[in-house]
């Protein structure tokens, strides 16, 4: 039973602090919510939850070929992702999300692009493996010598399901607030997230850069 306690506490709390951060898909997921509703923003945080599980399963499944070609090649993974969040975050600075504002929409389409956004958001920032393999050290994921295979079946699950419960209060707070914005204010906001994803997303292409030139030899 105390396994199994620590089992949930543990990697709930690895969901959660996976998504806490309010790093690019936090400011699209807010972005979202405020533009098109809880909904929108919900399946956002969907994608990001999917996306984190995906590099959790490399990491505890012991995959190694692949974190080795991640770990090999991470300065250039981080500089390509950069370059898709600066691009991302000039549209949104420069699109009126008052022109196409609508109201939650259970639109399978939309949500799946939603979805399918967020997932590869997250995928483009390689370097949450540095901050998974400490977590899984810090509450003791997966350990062998105490967790049988349905535990880490139930544990990949839990993990998932902090990251979606952080989402779910996440939108819905800023949902509740939602109504109190103009079209113009709403492009305001859109402008300053934009700004605060673009600064972002430059410091990665910078710092990414320069690792770069460094492992070169140019420098």
């Amino acid at each position: 039973m105390a396994t199994l306690i620590s089992l949930i506490i543990g990697c709930l709390s690895i969901g959660i602090i996976l998504s806490a951060p309010m790093g690019p898909i936090g400011i699209l997921t807010v972005q979202r919510t405020l533009n098109k509703g809880r909904v929108s923003g919900w399946f956002t945080g969907l994608g990001a939850a999917a996306s984190d599980l995906f590099y959790c399963l490399l990491t505890g499944l012991g995959i190694s070929f692949v974190t080795d070609y991640i770990e090999d090649n991470v300065t250039m993974l981080q500089i390509l992702g950069s370059v898709i969040l600066i691009v991302y975050a000039a549209y949104m600075i420069f699109h009126n999300p008052g022109d196409d504002r609508v109201k939650d929409t259970n639109d399978k389409d939309d949500n799946t692009r939603d979805a399918i956004t967020g997932f590869f958001f997250t995928l483009s920032n390689p370097l949450i493996l540095f901050l998974i393999i400490p977590l899984f050290a810090r509450f003791g994921f997966p350990n062998p010598e105490e967790h049988k295979w349905y535990h880490i079946i139930l544990g990949y699950i839990l993990i998932t399901g902090g990251a979606l419960l952080w989402w779910t209060v996440i939108t819905y707070a800023v949902d509740k607030v939602r109504s109190r914005f103009t079209k113009g204010s709403m492009w305001t906001i859109n402008r300053i997230m934009g700004t605060l994803l673009l600064l972002i997303s430059l410091y990665g292409l910078g710092s990414g850069l320069v690792k770069y030139v460094s492992t070169q030899g140019l420098l």
